[in-house]
């Protein structure tokens, strides 16, 4: 009887291997040979890595805040050369000396507060909004009082150049004194305020006051 030869039904790598021609060669086997025959065998250099050059991010300048760059520097040229020039003001200062009128004495001494700061408090609002005129005001005929504790004494800035035409104009020696060529347009204005601060001293004195005698 013939021996019955068995029948693969599914892959088989032992059989397959046993399978495998003479002539084919293990490529595994064969480099072993060829570097065998060769002798030894030299490490591959390693070439180091060289970074790649990255582009330069723009940082912020910490030098100045955004919020305080010149608007100056970022307005275009046009616009700037349209811009008002600013000019610095150039002031001079004068000593005054201010008294009460004669007429006011009595209102004063009754008034209930020191007339010497009824006088003082005139004078600082009749200065706050006033600007020296060029036009020359001679001084006013009215008679001052005599009580001199009352005078008020202060320096009063006003503006150069206004000031430099009237000396051109009523005194261009130089001799006389610089209040005398201003007194006329401040005077006036202190003894409104004086009559003014002393209504309303009248006023709120008769103003009955809460919890008082009725």
């Amino acid at each position: 009887m013939r021996k019955k030869i068995p029948t693969i039904t599914r892959p088989d790598p032992a059989y397959a291997t046993a399978l495998r021609s003479e002539g084919e060669e293990d490529p595994e086997r064969e480099d072993g040979r060829m570097l065998a025959g060769r002798g030894p065998v030299m490490a591959r250099p390693v070439q180091p890595t060289v970074p790649m050059p990255q582009e330069p991010v723009a940082t912020p300048s910490l030098s100045m805040p955004a919020a305080l760059v010149s608007t100056e520097a970022a307005m275009p040229q046009a616009e700037r050369a349209s811009a008002p020039v600013r000019r610095l003001t150039t002031t001079r200062k004068i000593d005054i000396r201010v008294n009460a009128l004669e007429r006011q004495e009595e209102a004063l001494i009754d008034c209930g507060v020191d007339p010497a700061h009824v006088i003082r408090a005139a004078l600082r609002r009749a200065v706050k909004n006033w600007t020296l005129e060029p036009d020359f005001v001679a001084p006013s005929e009215e008679q001052r009082t005599r009580i001199t504790e009352w005078r008020a004494r202060t320096s009063l800035a006003v503006d150069a150049p206004t000031l430099t035409l009237l000396l051109r104009a009523q005194d261009p020696l130089d001799v006389l004194s610089k209040w005398t060529l201003i007194r006329g347009q401040v005077e006036p204005r202190v003894w409104a305020e004086i009559d003014t601060i002393l209504d309303e001293i009248a006023t709120n004195a008769a103003v009955p006051r809460e919890g008082g005698d009725h």
